[in-house]
C-alpha cells in the first residue's frame, strides 16, 4: 500500500511540476487545512487541489473591477466592504473571487493588495482569491513590477492581460513569487501571442474575456480565440466571461462548453432579464443557478 502511495505521489509530482508557482498560493487560501508532511500525503493533497480547485467548472465572483463609485450603490471599494461582499458571494455560490484592491482614495492600487487580500481571506477562509495586474492600475511598468515584488499577503493567482506590452515579464515575476496566473485573452491576436510564448503551459487557467458590445461579434471573437487554443493543443482550464450586454449569453455558453465563468459588478450590473441586480451576491446566485 505504501509503495502504491509513493508511486502515486511521484505521478502527481510529474503532473503538477509545470505548475509549481501556478498553485503556490493555495496553501494560504486553504487556511486551517495544512498539507501533510509526508511526501505521499502531500502529493495526494495537491492532487485534490489540482483536480477539484482548478479543473472544475466554477462561478468566479468579480466584485468591483475598475468601475467608478457611482456605477452601483453596492459596489465595494474598501478592504472591509470587499471582505463582506466576498463572503456574501461565496454564500451565494461563488467558488473563487477576483478583486481589484483600492487605495484610501478609492482608486485601484497594487499597493493595496496586502491589506485587501488579508481582509478577504479572513472573511472567506478556504476560497481562492485573485487580483488584477492591469497596466492601467499603476500606469507605469516599473511601478507595476515593484508593487508585485513587494506583496507580502500573496493572492492565490493574478490575471495578466496578453494585450499589454509587459505581460510576459509580469507573468515571470508572478511565477517567481509563487502566484498563479490567469492569462487574459481578449482578442485572437492575444491568443496567438500567448501560445507563441515558450512557457505558455505554465498558467493556472486561461481567461477568454471579450469586451465587445455587439453580441454576434463577441461570440465570433470568443470562438476564434478558442480555435487558436485548440490548434495549439492547450489543455489548461478555460474561464469565459463577457461584459455588460454579453454577460448572460456568455454564462450560458460557458456552461455548454463545460468551461468556468465569472460574474459580478466588474462585468455588469443587470440580471439576465435586464433588471438591475441588488448586489454582487444576487448576480452570483443567478449564475450559479445556471451552472447547476
Amino acid at each position: 500500500m505504501r509503495l502504491d502511495l509513493v508511486r502515486k505521489g511521484a505521478a502527481v509530482k510529474r503532473l503538477i511540476s509545470p505548475l509549481v508557482g501556478e498553485i503556490g498560493g493555495f496553501t494560504a487560501a486553504l487556511s486551517g487545512v495544512r498539507p501533510p508532511n509526508s511526501l505521499p500525503g502531500r502529493a495526494a493533497w495537491l492532487e485534490w487541489i489540482f483536480l477539484f480547485k482548478v479543473t472544475s467548472m466554477i462561478v468566479q465572483a468579480c466584485i468591483n473591477g475598475a468601475r467608478p463609485r457611482d456605477f452601483h450603490p453596492k459596489l465595494p471599494l474598501t478592504a472591509e466592504a470587499m471582505a463582506g461582499d466576498a463572503a456574501a458571494c461565496v454564500a451565494a455560490g461563488a467558488a473563487e473571487l477576483h478583486i481589484h484592491p483600492r487605495g484610501a482614495d478609492g482608486r485601484e492600487s497594487l499597493a493595496a493588495v496586502d491589506e485587501t487580500v488579508l481582509a478577504v481571506r479572513r472573511s472567506c477562509p478556504g476560497t481562492l482569491i485573485g487580483v488584477s495586474t492591469g497596466a492601467w492600475i499603476e500606469n507605469d511598468i516599473e511601478r507595476t513590477r515593484a508593487a508585485i515584488a513587494g506583496w507580502r499577503e500573496l493572492p492565490d493567482y493574478a490575471s495578466v492581460n496578453l494585450s499589454e506590452a509587459d505581460a510576459p515579464a509580469v507573468m515571470e515575476l508572478l511565477r517567481q513569487r509563487g502566484v498563479g496566473i490567469e492569462a487574459g485573452l481578449a482578442t485572437t491576436e492575444d491568443a496567438e501571442r500567448f501560445v507563441a510564448l515558450a512557457d505558455h503551459e505554465r498558467v493556472l487557467r486561461i481567461l477568454i474575456e471579450i469586451d465587445i458590445p455587439d453580441l454576434p461579434a463577441a461570440l465570433d471573437e470568443a470562438h476564434s480565440i478558442a480555435a487558436v487554443l485548440e490548434r495549439a493543443e492547450m489543455r489548461r482550464p478555460i474561464l469565459l466571461h463577457g461584459a455588460d450586454v454579453t454577460v448572460w449569453r456568455f454564462v450560458e455558453l460557458a456552461r455548454q462548453k463545460r468551461w468556468s465563468t465569472r460574474v459580478g459588478l466588474e462585468d455588469g450590473k443587470t440580471l439576465a432579464d435586464g433588471t438591475m441586480a441588488k448586489d454582487n451576491a444576487a448576480i452570483v446566485a443567478a449564475a450559479a443557478a445556471i451552472f447547476r
